[in-house]
Parts: C-alpha cells; sequence; structure tokens
C-alpha cells in the first residue's frame, strides 16, 4: 500500500520507509483521510485549503471512501444524497471510549495544574454523565476525592448511586455549587450562567470539556476572575501517541472491511 500525505511537512512525520512522494493530485487515491474534525468553517478540510463542495464532488464521481472525525451535518447529509462511502471515527463506540479515557487523565492533569490544593478529600462536581463523565468520575475516585455527578435520566442517576458517588439532580444543582472545589463540564450548552456563577467560591476551579458553544459563560466568569479553562481536543494535547494508535487501529479495520489492503 502506498501512504501519501498532503499538506504536512513530510519530514516532521518520520515515516521515511513507508512515505512514497506523490503530487497533489489526489484521484490515485482509494481512500482519503482527512484531519479531525473535518472541518472547522463549514467550507474548507481542516488543514487543508480543499473545499470541501470540491472534495465531495470529487468522491461523487469515484469509488473513493473518505474517513474522518466530527464531520459535521451539512457534509454527511451531502454525502449520504450522493451515495458516498464515508466514515466518521466519532461513530465507532470503541473508539469514543479510548478518546473519553484519553481526555479524562488530561482533565485531571488539568486538575492539578490550575489548583494548590489535592484532590483527595475535594469536592468535585462532574456535569453530565456520559461517557466521559463516567470515566472522569471513575479515575477521581481514586484520588480520594468526594465526587458528585449530575445526572437527568433515571438510569444514570442509579448507576451513580450504584458507584457510590452522590447524585444531583439539575433542579436541586445550586444547593450544592457553593460547596464545589473543582467543577468538570461535559454539558455542550450553557448551564453555569451568571446566575449560578454568583454561587461559586472564589478559589474553585471550572475546567470545561464540553464542544462548542461550551456550557458555560466564558465571558462573565472572566469578569468575575473565575479561574477557569475551556480545554479541548485533549487527547492530541497530552497523549497524542495514544490518540493517533486509537485512530490507527479503526483505520485499520476500516481498510480491511473495505479490501484496501491489496490494492495498488
Amino acid at each position: 500500500m502506498k501512504i501519501c500525505v498532503l499538506g504536512e511537512d513530510k519530514r516532521s512525520l518520520n515515516l521515511r520507509n513507508i512515505l512514497n512522494s506523490c503530487s497533489t493530485n489526489i484521484d490515485e487515491a482509494d481512500c482519503i483521510v482527512t484531519s479531525i474534525p473535518f472541518t472547522k468553517d463549514g467550507v474548507y478540510i481542516s488543514g487543508e485549503r480543499l473545499k470541501i463542495v470540491d472534495l465531495i464532488d470529487m468522491l461523487s464521481k469515484s469509488n473513493k471512501i473518505l474517513i474522518s472525525g466530527s464531520i459535521n451535518e451539512e457534509s454527511r447529509k451531502k454525502m449520504k444524497e450522493k451515495n458516498i462511502c464515508f466514515y466518521d471515527l466519532m461513530d465507532f463506540e470503541e473508539f469514543s471510549i479510548m478518546n473519553a479515557i484519553a481526555t479524562s487523565e488530561g482533565a485531571i492533569k488539568k486538575a492539578i495544574e490550575m489548583t494548590d490544593f489535592t484532590l483527595n478529600n475535594s469536592n468535585i462536581l462532574i456535569l453530565g454523565y456520559g461517557r466521559i463523565g463516567k470515566i472522569l468520575a471513575n479515575n477521581l475516585s481514586g484520588f480520594g476525592a468526594k465526587i458528585y455527578c449530575e445526572a437527568r435520566k433515571k438510569k444514570d442517576i442509579a448507576l451513580i448511586k450504584s458507584m457510590g458517588y452522590n447524585d444531583i439532580d439539575l433542579s436541586n444543582l445550586d444547593t450544592f455549587l457553593p460547596d464545589m472545589d473543582i467543577i468538570f463540564n461535559t454539558i455542550p450548552h450553557m448551564i453555569l450562567d451568571k446566575r449560578r456563577i454568583e454561587l461559586l467560591k472564589s478559589n474553585v476551579c471550572v475546567i470545561d470539556l464540553a464542544s462548542k458553544p461550551g456550557g458555560v459563560d466564558f465571558e462573565y466568569a472572566s469578569q468575575r476572575k473565575v479561574n477557569l479553562c475551556w480545554y479541548l481536543t485533549i487527547p492530541s494535547k497530552d497523549s497524542p501517541y495514544s490518540a493517533a494508535m486509537y485512530i490507527k487501529d479503526i483505520i485499520y479495520d476500516i481498510l480491511g472491511e473495505e479490501d484496501i489492503w491489496e490494492k495498488k
């Protein structure tokens, strides 16, 4: 199999043994792998000055497959309409779990860097009890922290209780906020608004892990000088090697299913 890289400095990749020189023409490729996220502005492919509309047009005229991550809904819709074969890494459960593990470890590292007190015996609130919330709570429990988890679904509340954590319903959140030392948010919509920010203690540490638009009123939090960090794309920042291995494994599985390995 030939591997060609466009839009990157090959010297920085340390792949001299497998990289082949190639032109900027991607017509020869059987599979196209883009950076993650698929796009940042909805117009161009992330990391390359290639328009999404041009890529979709090219894919529609061939049997090529596309592998990316966090593909926006508009692009998904257009590719489905044109019967383009594409894979979004975020749709793979195993990738999401491994990604959540790396995110959890990075979030804990950031919390330690941002505070002058130990996680042990600290009151830590996790907003949202999805993949990241569950793994984060489990990892924090090893530090001896007092863990509080906010959830809305009854099954999540039951699971929180079964794990020995303190469960919080959103309707009662305000009661607990003044006592929290560290807050991790995983909910991608406004939850820590101006009113709730007013309830926080002066030395609280807030780490927002939610994707855009986030879950904190960042402007007001800044005015109140809250110790806050909106920490995104953690795996690529704190554990790039592991993150790359997760992606590689999924891509290899896809290539195997599509029988591309033997293509020349």
